[in-house]
């Protein structure tokens, strides 16, 4: 205690100055930052009808469940949920999988050829063949309205899999050898001691990757017909874009919840259930991202 009162007299005028007015801006920048999503949140849980008056800044005005009871009770935006989760999961998992694989076998110190991959790497990663071409290539993979449209395409990540490259080639040649006089094969040593070690970049990954797949719509919109295996984000795009109310989809909804939900209130609501995924899951990565970040950094 003697130690932290010493340090406090020796602080001059300048350093209280200083910390005084870092804080301040840190806090605006706080705000800033936080105060659309409270706003949203505080929206979402106002009746939509007395939303559209305007005036709501710090609570809900006229607090109801309708918007979210609206949300779930409408069997589109369940489906819609429920395929974007999905897709968030499957593609994540597999999106990691395949690239770290990839990059293990590219990072193998004796492959052949290994000059030439590389060069295709970058320009398949800088250049590409439009949006014409792909979906020729996906109908004739006959991938097209369905639900591996979301998944087979982002396998495998091209910015990752260099990030990839570099961080399997810093690990030590002992632990594979080691393996290899044990009698492991070339999978066993992946799985067993190549993703154990790589915890900080299979987390970046995945954050990435799931914040991809759980926010694209473009190919919900382009590559799918079906209305079974649309997107919640599609369904937000697709709500934004209407200037009417849409009767097919929420209209009944709308009735059977005594007209206090708008069309406004369920964009928001779908903003927040959108973002709400994203919010939970980031606290449980945060360690392994904030590692994960300085490999590009450090071993680029």
């Amino acid at each position: 205690m003697e130690i932290i009162f010493k340090r406090l007299r020796r602080r001059t005028l300048e350093d209280w100055t200083v910390d005084t007015i870092n804080t301040f801006l840190m806090l605006i920048v706080l705000i800033v930052t936080l105060y659309p999503f409270y706003y949203v949140l505080i929206i979402s849980l106002n009746e939509g009808v007395d939303a559209a008056r305007g005036g709501i800044y710090f609570w809900p005005r006229e607090f109801t469940w309708d918007n979210y009871a609206t949300f779930v009770n409408d069997e589109k935006w369940r489906v819609s949920f429920l395929v974007s989760s999905a897709r968030t999961i499957v593609g994540t998992l597999i999106g990691v999988l395949f690239t770290s694989l990839v990059a293990y076998g590219l990072a193998y110190k004796q492959l052949i050829f290994k000059k030439i991959y590389f060069p295709i790497i970058i320009v398949a990663m800088y250049f590409s063949g439009g949006l014409i071409p792909y979906y020729v290539v996906l109908r004739e993979l006959n991938l097209l309205n369905s639900f591996a449209v979301y998944v087979v395409p982002s396998m495998l990540n091209l910015f990752f899999l260099l990030i990839a490259i570099s961080f399997f080639k810093e690990i030590p040649d002992e632990l594979q050898e080691s393996a290899r006089i044990d009698g492991a094969n070339d999978l066993t040593i992946f799985y067993k001691i190549i993703l154990p070690v790589s915890r900080p970049l299979l987390a970046t990954m995945a954050l990435f990757l799931g914040v991809g797949q759980w926010n694209s719509w473009v190919d919900s919109a382009y590559f799918v017909q079906s209305d079974n295996l649309r997107t919640l984000t599609y369904r937000m795009m697709e709500i934004i874009n209407q200037s009417t109310m849409p009767i097919d989809s929420v209209g009944s909804n709308y009735a059977s919840s005594m007209n206090t939900v708008t069309t406004f209130s369920i964009q928001i609501t779908a903003m927040v259930v959108a973002i709400l995924p994203i919010v939970c899951v980031y606290p449980f990565l945060q360690k392994h991202f904030v590692k994960g970040v300085m490999i590009g950094a450090v071993k680029g």
